[in-house]
C-alpha cells in the first residue's frame, strides 16, 4: 500500500475500529505527515446469481448498490439506513447463494426492504425490477401501496 499523498510506503496506524463494512483504519504517513483512511473487509466465499435466462453469474455487491441508491436518489434517507440495507441484503445473498439464488428472490428481497424505508423508492424500484409494460401494472402497484 502506498501513501495517496506522495506515494511512500511507510506510515503508522493512529486509529482502528470496526465499522459496517469491516476494519477501518486511520493511517499517518511517515514521510509527508498526512492522514488517510483504509478499510479491510473479511471477504466471504463467492455467491452466485441465477439470471432470468439461467445464465450464472458472480454476485457484485456495486450493482446492489448502484441499483438501490439509483431508488433512494433524492430521498430523505440517510446514507447510513441505505448502506444497513445493503449489507443485510449482501449477508442474506451469501448465505442462500453457495450454489446460486435466483435473480428473482434478490429483486423480492430488495423490494421489501426498500418498501419498509421509503414508498417513493420502493415505486422506483418496482419500475425497474418488474418491468412495468403499461401504466395500468403501474397503477396496481401504487393502489396495493
Amino acid at each position: 500500500m502506498n501513501c495517496p499523498h506522495c506515494s511512500h510506503t511507510n506510515f503508522k496506524v493512529t486509529d482502528k475500529r470496526s465499522s459496517p463494512n469491516g476494519v477501518r483504519r486511520r493511517r499517518e504517513c511517515l514521510k509527508c505527515k498526512k492522514r488517510f483512511t483504509t478499510y479491510e473487509k473479511i471477504e466471504i466465499g463467492e455467491a452466485y446469481v441465477i439470471k432470468k435466462d439461467e445464465r450464472r453469474e458472480k454476485f457484485q455487491r456495486e450493482k446492489l448498490e448502484k441499483g438501490i441508491e439509483r431508488a433512494f436518489e433524492k430521498r430523505p434517507i440517510s446514507q447510513e439506513k441505505i448502506q444497513k440495507m445493503i449489507n443485510e441484503v449482501e449477508e442474506q445473498i451469501r448465505k442462500k447463494g453457495k450454489k446460486g439464488i435466483k435473480s428473482s428472490l434478490i429483486g423480492d428481497l430488495v423490494s421489501k426492504k426498500i418498501k419498509k424505508l421509503d414508498k417513493v423508492a420502493y415505486i422506483r424500484f418496482a419500475s425497474v425490477y418488474r418491468d412495468f409494460q403499461d401504466v395500468k401494472e403501474f397503477k396496481k402497484e401504487l393502489k396495493e401501496l
